[in-house]
């Protein structure tokens, strides 16, 4: 059975919208990844790496706007400090679809 959290914890995850702004292939990682900058207004741009090759190329998430934690701590991934987490789901094949909005919006807009 999973945890299920209160409402208090799941409020203290932010996760907010934000548009990727560049996209390149994050040569120096273990697994497949893409390195992204993120942009989420006011809260400003992030970069991340994301395990997304599988079903995008770098040119086809560019200026799509994504869902990710903004609160966690920056976390070592090769030689890159990743300052989010994109969301997405993942498939039996361990594709991951990314979790966008259904039309635009601000960018930093609070999801929850």
């Amino acid at each position: 059975m999973n945890h299920q959290l209160t409402w208090d914890e799941f409020s203290k995850v932010e996760m907010r919208v934000g548009t990727i702004i560049s996209a390149e292939v994050f040569e120096e990682v273990r697994n497949p990844a893409y390195k992204l900058i993120i942009d989420f207004g006011e809260y400003g741009t992030r970069i991340t790496s994301a395990q997304i090759t599988k079903l995008y190329q770098p040119e086809d998430v560019v200026g799509k706007q994504v869902v990710a934690v903004i609160n966690f701590p920056p976390k070592q991934i090769a030689n890159m400090m990743s300052e989010c987490l994109v969301l997405g789901g993942v498939g039996d094949n361990k594709e991951v679809t990314l979790l966008t909005t259904e039309r635009a919006v601000k960018n930093g807009t609070r999801i929850g």
